[in-house]
């Protein structure tokens, strides 16, 4: 196992507003981690620190051992945000042009090859929109466009997914079927982290998890945060888990 992330005494403010403090924590290759924490704890914020969107003030981050600074290897890397699935966008391209987005890295300024077709056509397989290939991304529902989105990570090999919040405005059904995806991309090998504020969710889909609320309240397993008061320090309540049984 080697690391994808690794956050070294990592603090970031937004002019005098602190939004992350001292946070160190390590995100191991197939780890599906669970990111949580209330409205404006700086879960975002965290996130766009271990891609290197932010800079960190203080602290160190490295992305697949690199320094995030030095790390160019964009294709290896799905991030989806909250934006891009609740509002889509208004590109007027195809399921299948934005999927292939995820192979331009690998085809450089070259014409896609017979491989990158190929790559495409399985990751809109794998993620069940092949009835979709041609409609326009901006006519697809929340939950049609994260199945594009996460395709055009698939496209790209990405080894680490990024996802905030993408159930947002998403049906029941929907939310059970997406998840079940990610459950399979990461049986499959997938590094993911996700960003949701479902804490019944990320407890019964993710295998760590970590809470935040600027600083970070804890970073372990799924049953000890469970069993942890961390849930109710960082939102300032008593907090209960709900587990989801479908």
């Amino acid at each position: 196992m080697s690391a994808i992330v690794e956050l070294d005494g990592v603090t970031f403010s937004y002019g005098d507003t602190v939004a992350v403090s001292d946070v160190s924590l390590t995100v191991e290759e197939g780890e599906f981690l669970g990111l949580v924490g209330p409205n404006g704890s700086g879960k975002t914020t965290l996130l766009h620190l271990m891609l290197g969107l932010h800079e960190p003030d203080e602290g160190t981050v490295k992305l697949f051992g690199r320094p995030v600074d030095d790390f160019g290897d964009g294709g290896r890397i799905g991030y989806v945000s909250q934006q891009a699935t609740s509002r889509g966008g208004t590109m007027p391209v195809t399921v299948r042009e934005c999927v292939t987005m995820g192979r331009f890295a690998h085809a450089g300024r070259g014409r896609l090859s017979e491989t990158d077709r190929a790559a495409v056509a399985d990751a809109i397989e794998t993620v069940g929109i092949e009835s979709l290939a041609d409609r326009l991304i901006t006519e697809l529902s929340g939950g049609q466009k994260q199945r594009a989105y996460i395709a055009r990570a698939l496209a790209s090999d990405a080894d680490l997914l990024a996802l905030d919040e993408p159930t947002v405005g998403v049906d029941a059904e929907s939310r059970d079927a997406f998840y079940t995806l990610l459950d399979e991309l990461n049986g499959d090998g997938i590094t993911i982290i996700l960003i949701e504020h479902d804490i019944g969710v990320v407890t019964d889909r993710a295998s760590r998890v970590a809470c935040i609320n600027t600083e970070l309240y804890h970073h372990g397993d799924t049953e000890s945060f469970v069993e942890s008061d961390a849930l109710s320090e960082a939102y300032g309540a008593t907090g209960q888990v709900v587990h989801h049984h479908h």
